[in-house]
């Protein structure tokens, strides 16, 4: 489902009783130097992350960490986040002359610990080769390296390697828990450079059937229940994606490649390897 991007007002734009990604949230909240921003989330934990901007985070009262490198745009600095645990209320208040923060969430029914997440925390993978047209950073946030302290909740963000190509390929989804399958929502935010690219985002439901192509465009957000995802992006410009999934049942994801490309699993450089941080 494509959202086209639009003016959220600090409101959420994936609320917890989402009918398509019911076990996702997220939140867009714009802020100016001094303002704060507040919130609780039941029986959903949550990442604070800045786009753009630094914010101070407060978790149940207790200052937890300055985050936020970044100035101009998503390419500008490496990422930071806080981990608000389910039911804790959390206080953002911006620290620069404005800040943009994304608020990801999954949901989760126990209380955890919450806990900084800073540049030297971000587990980085690249993969794909120009070659192939699928050449990728990932920067996980919450990925593999904090196992433990997350109930279900991943997220990241996804980077072209020079501009144009593919992501999401070997086509896959996630929309069930089966045997080489777990059922993971997941919800994208799209920046493009330069900000008038774009790229065709594809859902196939069907390995019988033709899948539907949307066009998404910088600030488009995109939700995944089910259904094979790949994305092409337009030649001449650099993709990123804001990356929030969510497991109904753990937090590992394991994805189901559709059969007809999967072998391509072993033709892409560093595939495997990648796929492996999303656990």
């Amino acid at each position: 489902m494509h959202l086209a991007p639009f003016d959220n007002k600090n409101q959420p734009i994936v609320d917890v009783d989402n009918e398509r990604v019911p076990l996702n949230y997220f939140n867009i909240v714009k802020l100016s130097l001094g303002e704060e921003y507040s919130y609780q989330l039941v029986d959903f934990e949550s990442c604070v992350v800045p786009a753009t901007g630094r914010v101070s985070v407060a978790v149940d009262g207790t200052q937890i960490a300055e985050v936020g490198l970044r100035t101009e745009d998503v390419w500008d600095g490496e990422p930071e986040g806080v981990y608000v645990p389910t039911g804790m209320t959390c206080k953002i208040r911006c620290l620069s002359k404005t800040a943009e923060v994304f608020v990801a969430g999954a949901k989760y029914n126990e209380t955890l610990t919450p806990f900084a997440v800073h540049a030297d925390d971000i587990d980085t993978v690249q993969y794909g080769s120009d070659d192939t047209k699928t050449h990728r950073k990932i920067k996980h946030i919450l990925g593999q390296k904090q196992h433990g302290q997350v109930g279900r909740l991943l997220v990241s963000e996804l980077f072209t390697v020079g501009a144009g190509g593919w992501s999401g390929f070997p086509s896959h989804k996630h929309s069930k828990d089966r045997d080489g399958e777990t059922r993971h929502d997941e919800t994208y935010n799209f920046r493009f450079k330069p900000a008038n690219g774009g790229a065709l985002q594809l859902l196939q439901r069907s390995d019988s059937e033709p899948g539907e192509a949307f066009h998404v465009v910088d600030g488009s957000t995109f939700l995944i229940d089910d259904g094979y995802h790949p994305c092409c992006v337009f030649p001449g410009c650099e993709m990123y994606y804001f990356t929030i999934l969510g497991g109904a049942t753990t937090r590992g994801l394991t994805p189901y490649f559709q059969p007809a490309y999967a072998d391509q699993l072993e033709t892409i450089p560093g595939m495997k390897a990648m796929w492996n941080k999303f656990k």
